[in-house]
């Protein structure tokens, strides 16, 4: 027996488009077959994009996908001798199960049922699937491999499955989300499983945008003793190889080289962006640039997703906007060579004031004099946007979308929200990293206190914490759940933990009417967010 050669398929599925990730799958098919492979893996559900949601729910669906893994396994019977393992739901006696078929020669051969159905954070599996319980050992090449999907490696119970039923190598298919240093996680996880079992395993990922969730890819591979011997690069398409020798280890082969979390994050951003751009089919973007740090890092993001052709900017200038924030504006634009256009707002402010001066009369000027200049912003954005057909990115930050530092139908309005899952104090080390590549965001919009600019000489810490102290708040009762009192324990003032946690649960009703936006941490303001807007509870 030789060695042979498996192919690591880190492609990127459009959910729905079944014909379309059929062709992505018979393509790196194709490119293994070429380059010697015996054995392709692709991700979980890589036929029909992950997750499918309640398309799920409808047997068009269904019956479509399984007319559709019938004319891909035709189609493979040009590559003879090839294994390749599709991810797709099948309907089986015991229901729908999130299902991964072995596909040679024309036949399935084996198949297997995710048995470890995630129903946490971002998933909610156990609504759509019925779980397995079997394992799959199949012989490609005299190796017996053993295959798990996703969550299967994130427990030890299918691994130890897979070793008991004779597999020498383990194979995971996945859809794994990235999050904030997942790809450290993944690696410490597996390694666990490959204490106890002694089995090899090849990792791979998809790779892409499907609404907020973002795929980074960071295929990999561990030997025996865990060490990771082969892996992919993060956020971006790739076919690679792992050989194994004729006793069943892995050779070592390429490894990317690990990223920072600014460039993860970054990069997550980007790949969220141009993915949610052009897979909705979108002809470019349009934002609104205020001459402040997060309107630029949406900017530079949205030029590097897709081109500065694709992306035009407008500065909507009110009678508070500073003359530093016109010049950083326009040199920000320039920098990254986009349409700029300047809009004066003064005429529609002013002319919303006069028609609601007899209702006002007598009220002192607050928040709703503000809320009107943001207002008129996003309907200027929304007309644009409805004549060109171009896409609003709005520009708010995680820690705004917090506490509601943010104004419905105002700098809410929009199709996309970029950075709503970035903490403002992440936001600058964003630009800060962007900035190490090609400085393009002007250093005085790093360095100058942040304002909305709604009334003179007003900056965000006249109304909240300093952003250290807001986003430690946030990070803590958001994404580690802690209490009030656990935080005031920790450290942090007393006063400040009970406004921010009241300001949080105040402002669940703007969140709900917030778009979607790019998920980057353990907890996003999405679909693992599910608070009630009607709520006394304190803690």
């Amino acid at each position: 027996m030789s060695a042979q050669k498996i192919a690591l398929a880190q492609i990127n599925p459009l959910l729905g488009d079944l014909g379309g990730n059929a062709q992505l799958i018979l393509k790196a098919s194709q490119d293994a077959f070429k380059q010697g492979a015996k054995l392709v893996v692709t991700p979980e559900l890589s036929l029909t994009g992950y997750p499918p949601e309640d398309l799920l729910l409808r047997p068009a669906f269904i019956q479509a996908s399984e007319r559709e893994l019938d004319l891909l396994m035709q189609e493979l019977t040009a590559y003879p001798d090839l294994t390749v393992i599709v991810g797709h739901p099948k309907q089986t006696d015991a229901g729908l199960q999130n299902y991964a078929s072995v596909l040679r020669n024309g036949k399935v051969i084996a198949g297997y049922a995710k048995q470890e159905l995630p129903n946490h954070e971002v998933f909610d599996e156990v609504r759509y699937f019925v779980p397995g319980n079997r394992a799959c050992v199949f012989e490609c090449a005299g190796i017996h491999y053993g295959l798990i999907l996703c969550e299967d490696a994130w427990h030890p119970g299918p691994a130890k499955q897979s070793h008991a039923a004779g597999a020498q190598i383990l194979l995971v298919p996945n859809a794994s989300p990235y999050h904030l240093k997942k790809e450290a996680l993944r690696i410490d996880v597996l390694r666990s499983h490959i204490h106890k079992t002694h089995m090899p395993l090849v990792y791979v990922n998809s790779v892409g945008g499907q609404d907020e969730l973002v795929f980074d890819g960071g295929s990999f591979a561990l030997n025996a003793t865990g060490e990771v011997v082969m892996a992919l690069p993060q956020f971006e398409t790739a076919l690679g190889y792992v050989e194994v020798s004729s006793a069943g280890q892995l050779k070592k082969g390429v490894i990317a080289l690990p990223q920072s979390v600014e460039a993860q994050a970054y990069q997550a951003l980007v790949l969220g962006v141009r993915d949610y751009v052009t897979k909705n089919r979108f002809p470019g973007v349009i934002i609104g640039l205020s001459g402040g740090v997060d309107s630029a890092l949406v900017l530079a993001v949205a030029v590097d997703a897709l081109g500065a052709d694709k992306v035009r900017a407008v500065m909507m200038a009110s009678r508070y906007t500073a003359d530093i924030s016109w010049i950083d504006a326009r040199e920000l634009a320039d920098n990254l060579g986009v349409r700029y256009d300047e809009i004066p707002i003064s005429g529609p402010v002013d002319a919303l004031e006069q028609s609601l001066a007899e209702q006002f009369k007598g009220m002192k000027v607050d928040a709703t004099e503000e809320n009107i200049q943001a207002r008129v912003r996003g309907t200027m954005l929304m007309a644009l946007s409805n004549k060109t057909g171009r896409l609003v990115l709005t520009t708010g930050n995680k820690s705004e979308m917090a506490v509601g530092y943010c104004t419905l139908y105002g700098d809410m309005a929009g199709g996309f929200a970029v950075i709503k899952d970035i903490a403002k104090t992440l936001v600058y080390r964003l630009c800060a990293y962007r900035n190490s590549i090609k400085p393009v965001i002007p250093e005085r919009i790093l360095t100058r206190a942040p304002s909305a600019e709604l009334r003179p000489d007003q900056t965000d810490q006249d109304s909240l914490p300093s952003y250290e102290v807001l986003d430690g708040i946030v990070e803590r009762y958001m994404e580690q759940n802690q209490s009030i009192e656990e935080m005031i324990a920790a450290g942090f003032d007393a006063e400040s933990v009970e406004k921010v946690t009241r300001l949080i649960k105040l402002n669940e009703y703007k969140r709900r009417q917030a778009p979607p936006g790019v998920r980057v941490t353990t907890r996003a303001f999405g679909r693992d967010w599910r608070y009630p807007i009607t709520s006394q509870f304190r803690a």
